[in-house]
């Protein structure tokens, strides 16, 4: 017999003993963790949780309750609880079932902090049994899928998310405590823009027209400053149809910020006072461990232009080659090999920008302001007025990652369609990760923008690198996985 028809046969005795299987609430007085700092004999507590071990001694039995708080033992005796109540404890209740208790604080000889329970409620019933009797799951892949369990399980596991959760909240309050107004932008969108990506597409049934995703806030943070913002700010969830690897997702959170009258250099002074702030609120510390990397966060960060890069790790001046078939020659010519299937549809902004990715990020190792991005791989920044050929535009580059990205923001109409009507011909000669040309957006910037300065940052990355994860599915609750097929699926539906 498996084990969820044994459970089965329980939930049954326990209702026909007129127990209720799954009851409406329960009232708490403290979290386990909070019930951990009380005093010994406080009394009329009511704590709950699932039961995750039992060792019963006769009359008495010792079992732990857990919930996302913490972990805390109970002392049930049959002559305070009742002796059906504690046969159905001893014979009916289960491992990973929910349980309410009320009691007092005791300690046990052992000098364990405990509640003696006067009352047991039955609050859940679980058909199936917890993972591996609580020591943890090993599966990766099972730990992605069946995130409850693993949550359930790995104390790691919780850790990270709560700490995703004090994270993005210390983030926030400082953002609020700087003027900054929180906003929502939409995620359906008619164009792709905001960033040079692939979007995910769709059909809106109801208006008959083609959307896709967003792929960033960017366009719609920027009309709010043409409606009178100042500063403001959206964690928003955005949607790349690229690969998957290690450091990126399809679907992640990213915070975008917008604040008029700032340049690109206002904004790295509040990148680093922004980062040094949370590092100090959330982990205690500015310097970390990432991947064999001791980082220090501390002090001002060293920044290197964009074409000292290319010229120290290629040897390639980008100056020399105006073209992008020019500069793919070139780069086979050095035997540089991109990782890219097909960079003769790259434009040149984007065949720029995958030379970089190969040749030079990954020797960026420390904290470091990337400045100066050639305008051909920057459409949405703006031009440095001593050299149109680049922009005022940073990147945070820390261990290989960008982390990262901002610029003084371009509010020249004219200049900005010049720039979508170039990265359109691109698109058209096959470049699919090129931005159209948004009407909606370039009329919006007729009416008027102020000098600004925009800043985006992967939630998710930034949590992977806080915490040395190897892999960005960690710092998401339910990351997307190929569905199982019908083989899988019946196995899982027979699991003992």
């Amino acid at each position: 017999m498996s084990q969820r028809q044994v459970r089965l046969d329980k939930l049954k005795r326990l209702r026909d003993a007129d127990v209720p299987a799954y009851p409406d609430r329960f009232e708490k007085t403290h979290s386990l963790s909070e019930a951990m700092r009380l005093d010994v004999g406080a009394s009329d507590i009511a704590l709950a949780g699932r039961m995750t071990s039992r060792r019963v001694m006769g009359k008495m039995t010792f079992a732990h309750l857990v919930d996302i708080s913490g972990k805390l033992q109970l002392s049930v005796q049959q002559d305070r609880v009742g002796k059906e109540m504690y046969k159905h404890l001893v014979k009916r209740f289960d491992l990973g079932d929910f349980v309410g208790v009320t009691g007092s604080m005791i300690r046990t000889r052992t000098g364990e902090l405990t509640l003696r329970a006067d009352t047991v409620v039955f609050l859940g019933k679980t058909l199936r049994p917890m993972p591996e009797k609580w020591h943890g799951m090993k599966d990766q892949e099972l730990r992605y899928r069946r995130r409850y369990l693993d949550l359930l399980v790995n104390e790691k596991t919780r850790e990270v998310f709560k700490l995703r959760t004090k994270l993005i909240r210390t983030i926030r309050d400082y953002l609020d405590a700087h003027a900054f107004v929180e906003v929502e932008t939409p995620v359906l969108q008619n164009k792709a823009s905001g960033a040079l990506a692939r979007p995910f597409k769709a059909h809106h049934n109801a208006l008959d027209i083609d959307v896709c995703l967003r792929i960033a806030p960017e366009t719609y943070l920027k009309r709010l400053i043409v409606g009178g913002f100042d500063r403001v700010y959206e964690f928003a969830r955005c949607f790349r149809n690229e690969g998957m690897d290690a450091s990126h997702l399809q679907d992640f959170t990213m915070l975008e910020y917008y604040v008029a009258y700032w340049n690109y250099e206002d904004n790295m002074r509040f990148t680093q006072q922004l980062f040094q702030h949370f590092l100090q609120e959330v982990l205690g510390t500015d310097k970390l461990s990432f991947r064999g990397h001791d980082l220090d966060f501390s002090g001002d960060w060293p920044r290197v232009t964009f074409d000292e890069l290319i010229r120290r790790d290629c040897g390639i001046e980008l100056t020399e080659f105006p073209t992008a078939e020019a500069l793919l020659t070139e780069i086979r010519r050095q035997d540089i090999h991109l990782e890219h299937k097909e960079p003769e549809k790259l434009g040149r902004g984007n065949l720029i920008d995958a030379l970089y990715k190969k040749m030079c990020r990954p020797k960026l190792i420390q904290p470091t302001f990337l400045t100066a991005h050639p305008t051909d791989i920057s459409p949405l920044a703006r031009k440095n007025d001593a050299n149109p050929e680049i922009t005022d535009r940073f990147q945070l580059v820390v261990a290989g990652w960008e982390v990262v990205n901002a610029y003084s923001e371009l509010v020249d109409p004219i200049d900005q369609r010049a720039r979508m009507e170039t990265q359109a011909q691109a698109k058209e000669s096959g470049d699919e990760e090129a931005l159209d040309v948004d009407e909606d957006y370039l009329l919006a910037m007729e009416y008027g923008m102020p000098p600004m300065s925009g800043w985006g940052m992967g939630i998710d990355r930034l949590v992977a690198l806080l915490l040395d994860l190897e892999n960005l599915r960690d710092t998401v609750l339910f990351p997307l996985m190929r569905p199982w097929d019908k083989d899988q699926l019946a196995a899982l539906a027979d699991e003992k």
